[in-house]
């Protein structure tokens, strides 16, 4: 199958692919009105990127990427927040093209580093990740409240 991959910025209209992109990476039913809320807050920050992978025919996958200027870096930083390729298309090239278009803007902002979480479930993203030339090095803590 050919995918004629393009890359973009995402749009208002892109909303309803989102949002069920993160409920499938959450594995969990979430609020729209909110996911909605926050997209449109995070897409006026300049430091928030969200890409979308398409064809003619599908959406593909998305990537949010958050820059910050961290002082233990002293510099920026980039973190992959939310990635995800749609199941039937992952294998095909579409998360590398969607990291490779992260690791651009990385140059052109002149990020010291960029970093990504998985969560300790899926065993299989370390490997994802890894192919991508990201490196385990560090340990996340979390409480939820």
């Amino acid at each position: 199958m050919q995918l004629n991959l393009t890359i973009r910025k995402i749009e208002k209209s892109d909303l309803p692919f989102i949002y069920e992109c993160l409920c499938q990476l959450k594995n969990e039913k979430l609020d729209f009105k909110i996911i909605e809320s926050i997209l449109e807050e995070n897409s006026r920050n300049p430091n928030y990127h969200y890409l979308i992978a398409e064809n003619k025919e599908f959406k593909l996958g998305f990537i949010s990427f958050h820059i910050q200027n961290l002082l233990h870096h002293s510099g920026l930083v980039g973190e992959i927040q939310e990635f995800f390729v749609v199941e039937q298309f992952r294998g095909k090239g579409i998360g590398k093209r969607l990291v490779n278009d992260i690791f651009k803007i990385s140059e052109q902002l002149d990020l010291k580093s960029i970093e990504v979480t998985t969560n300790k479930k899926k065993i299989d993203n370390v490997h994802v990740y890894q192919s991508l030339g990201f490196n385990l090095s560090h340990n996340k803590f979390t409480i939820y409240k």
